[in-house]
């Protein structure tokens, strides 16, 4: 299959009336504005989805639609059914996008990632994780240790100030971290670009972070006992401060409702494809819908 499946419209498709999508623009952080916290290295940012080039933002692109490996997965594997709707829905989306970034936001272990990659690859986008980008501006490899080290409230100021340098740029797919959501800062920088609620049943998110374990995750990896009991009953204390900040999102993508479609009963089996599928309806309902009261 084409390795470029889902990054350029169809020879000859129609855009009448609608703006065709340019190349990617210069992306640049201002050095002042991150010299403002000596903590912090400059950042340089580039896709860590592959990109060959140097050049920041521009030249950042995915592996082949049809076969890539995400952050912390396998491989995963799109049947040809699954690359032409995301194609399709891509191609409905970027008009009324206009070059804005798309924020995704959710719990630990909804997906960010791993749907944000699909997701910029189909829209020709370049993916950031916050996370990822706080890591190398206070010079930390992980999360876990910025927590040891410093403090979270540390790594939330470095959070937000990631969030205001890349609320400036443009045609970008960020994954953010768990806890973004709950300092109002935060959304006004993301309320710049599109913001989308992955929501997961805290019982699968459970079952998910159990599986591979705790290290990784500074706000749960903190008492002994079971590891899915420990992770449920966090993740839910955890779910109760943030979920009236999860909804102030743009459009929710409820997975839950994805598995009902497909007459599953567990969210877990969802192929990554198909929450990106939905996730496109989702920005395309939110932002038709804006367009016509605009218009």
């Amino acid at each position: 299959m084409d390795a470029g499946l889902g990054l350029r419209p169809r020879p000859g498709a129609a855009w009448t009336g609608r703006r065709k999508p340019q190349g990617f623009p210069p992306a640049t952080v201002p050095a002042a504005r991150l010299d403002q916290n000596p903590a912090r290295r400059p950042l340089v940012l580039r896709s860590d989805a592959g990109s060959r080039s140097t050049d920041p933002i521009r030249g950042a692109s995915l592996k082949g639609l049809c076969c890539h490996k995400s952050a912390g997965t396998e491989k995963v594997h799109y049947s040809a059914d699954e690359a032409l709707v995301l194609k399709q829905k891509a191609e409905d989306v970027l008009p009324y996008l206009n070059d804005r970034c798309v924020y995704l936001v959710g719990m630990m272990g909804s997906g960010k990632t791993t749907v944000g990659k699909i997701i910029a690859e189909v829209l020709g986008y370049s993916f950031f994780d916050s996370d990822k980008l706080v890591e190398q501006s206070v010079g930390i490899p992980s999360v876990a240790e910025i927590f040891q080290v410093h403090s979270e409230a540390f790594f939330r100021d470095n959070e937000s100030e990631v969030l205001r340098d890349l609320s400036s740029m443009h045609r970008l797919i960020v994954a953010t971290g768990g806890g973004a959501v709950i300092r109002p800062i935060n959304w006004s920088y993301m309320r710049k670009g599109l913001t989308i609620w992955l929501d997961v049943p805290l019982d699968a998110l459970a079952r998910r972070i159990a599986a591979v374990g705790t290290a990784s995750r500074p706000l749960l990896h903190q008492e002994s006992g079971d590891p899915y009991a420990k992770a449920y009953a966090k993740l839910t204390a955890l779910f109760e401060q943030r979920m009236d900040s999860y909804a102030n999102a743009d459009a929710r993508v409820s997975l839950e409702n994805i598995a009902l479609k497909q007459g599953h009963n567990d969210v877990n089996v969802l192929t990554p494809s198909a929450i990106a599928i939905e996730a496109l309806l989702k920005m395309e309902s939110f932002l038709t819908e804006k367009a016509m009261v605009r218009n």
